[in-house]
């Protein structure tokens, strides 16, 4: 008996699979190895095709019932394990990625990153499917579930993704060696950023999950860059709450920070300047 098969499910048993090398120039690297920036907006990018073949499209346009785009808007990410110093021009970094669901409104993918066969990272990242509520603008996003996925994976969420809803929820004591519950400081070192709407808004028109990280490792050069100018990352963790309009500043908070050998950790708060609504939470270990 001959079985014939759409392209949509060939698309959807391939997936959700992507394994490319790049070859590094100038685009793809910075002052201390592989941009951080570029791997995010990189891997961004990849996060969405692979959500087009879990679907079992050939391009990644989702939309609700009433035809309204639906984007992936990032919830959580973690850099771990980063050896990004030991990159450099014309290097080959191998990227494998894959996704999966882990609820009815979020997946999250894992992409671990190798040069000649030597690891030098893994980045998570976790997205939840929204939309603009009543043609609002970025204050007025809201989740939806799609029906063209197959179900999570697994029956509860982990990983990222419950780390993510336990800091949300108070439900986490420490993180990345801080005190989540000390009361915050409103004293607390912090300088004003005004995002420009050409550099660090992304096509759909939110300002983008990469530029939050810029912003951490300016205010990281504002606080403490002075005695470490080529720090570079090890690990990351960030948690994204909301967004912001294109012209609104935002405020980075510098809550805590500690140094010793060879490493800083610090943990910064990002809000919105005209209202202090939390725009996203972060935590990073540099090495100086």
């Amino acid at each position: 008996m001959n079985v014939v098969v759409s392209p949509e499910a060939l698309l959807a048993e391939a997936a959700p699979t992507i394994a490319e090398s790049v070859r590094l120039g100038m685009p793809q690297l910075s002052l201390s190895g592989l941009s951080e920036s570029w791997l995010l907006k990189d891997l961004g990018h990849r996060h969405w095709m692979l959500l087009a073949r879990l679907a079992g499209r050939p391009v990644p346009d989702f939309r609700d019932v009433d035809g309204a785009p639906v984007y992936a808007a990032f919830c959580a990410l973690s850099v771990k394990d980063a050896d990004f110093a030991a990159l450099g021009e014309n290097d080959r970094l191998t990227i494998v990625s894959d996704i999966s669901r882990v609820s009815r409104t979020q997946s999250a993918s894992r992409h671990r990153l190798s040069v000649a066969g030597k690891p030098v990272g893994e980045v998570e990242l976790v997205s939840a499917f929204v939309r603009r509520a009543n043609g609002g603008g970025n204050h007025s996003v809201a989740r939806v579930a799609l029906d063209a996925f197959p179900p999570p994976a697994t029956p509860r969420m982990g990983g990222l993704a419950a780390l993510a809803a336990d800091l949300r929820a108070g439900r986490r004591a420490r993180h990345f060696g801080f005190d989540l519950h000390a009361a915050e400081i409103r004293t607390s070192a912090a300088f004003e950023i005004d995002p420009c709407p050409a550099q660090d808004f992304n096509g759909a028109g939110f300002l983008y999950f990469s530029s939050f990280v810029g912003f951490i490792d300016r205010a990281e050069w504002h606080f403490d860059g002075r005695r470490a100018a080529r720090a570079v990352t090890l690990a990351r963790d960030v948690f994204f709450h909301g967004n912001i309009d294109p012209g609104e500043r935002l405020r980075v908070r510098w809550l805590a920070a500690r140094r010793g050998e060879g490493r800083l950790v610090h943990r910064c708060l990002l809000e919105r300047a005209g209202d202090g609504a939390r725009l996203a939470e972060a935590f990073t270990l540099r090495a100086v």
